[in-house]
C-alpha cells in the first residue's frame, strides 16, 4: 500500500461528492472512481482541473480487473455507491485483491453479514482492514451503543433509535429503502442469538430526552446494527427503531433531482438505551445534515486507515470495533456535525 491515494467509489453521488470534497479539503490525493467517465471527468474538474491530486478511474461494478486496478492504486477505498446489496460484492473483494483498507457506507445487514462471514479471512490473509456501515443510519447506532455500553456488564437490551425529521431520500438511497422494507428474511437478535426470518412491524415507543421527548417509533427497522453491536457489546437483544413520521413526510420519497442545500436540510437525533440487569445508561448525537455526518465519518475512518491508526490486526470490524468509540464520536462533534451527549464514564 504505497500510495497515498484514497478511492472514492461512487464518487458522482452525493455521498461520494461530499467525501470527495472533504479529502480534497484536507490536501489529500483521490481517486474518483464509478461507472460514468464523463460524470466523473465533470467532478474531477470542479474538485481541481488538472491538478496531480485529482484522478479520474472508470471501472463498473461488472469488470472485475479494472476494480482491481483501481484498488491497486490506493491506500484506502470508500464505497459511496449503494445499494449495497448489489454494489459490496465485487467492490469488497477487489479492495481485498487490490490489497487496499475499505470502508464502506451500508446499513444492509446481509451485507454486513455477509463481509463477516465470507471476507474476514482473505482480509486477513491480505492484510487489509476492512470497515463496514461507517454511515450515518447503522454507524452512528455502533458507535453509540459502544460508547454507552463501555464498562457495563449483566446487558439486557441495546436499543438505537433515529429520530429524523427533513430526510430527502437520493436515488440509490430509495432502492435501498425499497429492498430493505420488502425483505422478509431479516437478521434479528434476540436471547444472545441472531436470527433470520420474518418480522412483524410494530409500534413502540423510544424516551428520546428533552426537548424531542417521547417518540413513535418503527421497530424495529432492518439496520445493520444487530450485526455489529454484538461484536462488541455483550447484550441479549439488540434492535434498532427509526421515527415513524420520518417516512410519512411527503418529500422523503419524491426528492431524488433536489439541490444539494435542500437535501442537507434534515434535522437528527440518534439515541442508544442500554439496559443492565441493574438500570442502565444512554447517550446521543442531535444536529443537522445526515448526509454530511455520513460522508465525514467514512473520511475519518479512511483517514486513520490510511495513516496506520486503525485496528492492530486486519480483518473486518464495524466502526465500535475499529475505533474507540467516544474518541471517534468526539472528533466528530469537533467537526460541527452534531451535540454529543454521553454517560460520564464514557467521555475519556
Amino acid at each position: 500500500m504505497s500510495s497515498r491515494h484514497i478511492v472514492v467509489y461512487g464518487a458522482t453521488g452525493h455521498t461520494g461528492r461530499l467525501v470527495s470534497a472533504e479529502l480534497r479539503a484536507r490536501g489529500l490525493d483521490v481517486i474518483l472512481a464509478g461507472r460514468d467517465g464523463v460524470a466523473l471527468k465533470a467532478l474531477a474538474n470542479e474538485l481541481g482541473g488538472g491538478e496531480p491530486g485529482v484522478r479520474v478511474h472508470q471501472a463498473a461494478l461488472d469488470d472485475p480487473a479494472a476494480l482491481r486496478a483501481l484498488a491497486e492504486q490506493a491506500s484506502v477505498l470508500i464505497h459511496c455507491a449503494g445499494p449495497f446489496t448489489h454494489t459490496g460484492g465485487p467492490v469488497a473483494r477487489a479492495a481485498v485483491e487490490g490489497g487496499c483498507h475499505y470502508v464502506d457506507h451500508a446499513l444492509e445487514q446481509h451485507h454486513t453479514k455477509w463481509l463477516f462471514d465470507t471476507m474476514q479471512e482473505p482480509a486477513r490473509q491480505a492484510g487489509v482492514t476492512m470497515v463496514t456501515a461507517m454511515s450515518f443510519y447503522g454507524g452512528m447506532g455502533d458507535l453509540l451503543a459502544g460508547a454507552v455500553a463501555a464498562g457495563l456488564t449483566g446487558i439486557e437490551r441495546v436499543t438505537t433509535a433515529y429520530a429524523v425529521t427533513g430526510w430527502r431520500l437520493t436515488t440509490g438511497a430509495k432502492a435501498t429503502a425499497e429492498l430493505l422494507f420488502a425483505d422478509t428474511q431479516r437478521i434479528t437478535y434476540e436471547d444472545g442469538a441472531q436470527h433470520v426470518g420474518y418480522v412483524e412491524p410494530r409500534n413502540a415507543v423510544f424516551p428520546f430526552p428533552p426537548p424531542l421527548g417521547p417518540r413513535t417509533m418503527i421497530a424495529p427497522i432492518p439496520s445493520s446494527e444487530v450485526v455489529t453491536v454484538p461484536r462488541h457489546v455483550s447484550a441479549r437483544r439488540v434492535e434498532a427503531q427509526l421515527t415513524a413520521h420520518t417516512f410519512e413526510e411527503e418529500q422523503a420519497f419524491t426528492s431524488e433531482h433536489v439541490d444539494a442545500a435542500t437535501r442537507a436540510g434534515s434535522d437528527f437525533t440518534v439515541a442508544a438505551q442500554v439496559i443492565t440487569k441493574d438500570g442502565g445508561s444512554a447517550g446521543q448525537v442531535s444536529g443537522h445534515d445526515l448526509w454530511r455526518l455520513s460522508a465525514l465519518a467514512s473520511v475519518e475512518a479512511a483517514v486513520r486507515l490510511a495513516g496506520g491508526q486503525g485496528p492492530e490486526d486486519p480483518g473486518v470490524y464495524g466502526p465500535a470495533e475499529a475505533f474507540p468509540a467516544a474518541p471517534f464520536l468526539r472528533d466528530l462533534e469537533r467537526l460541527g456535525l452534531f451535540t454529543l451527549t454521553l454517560p460520564g464514564r464514557a467521555e475519556s
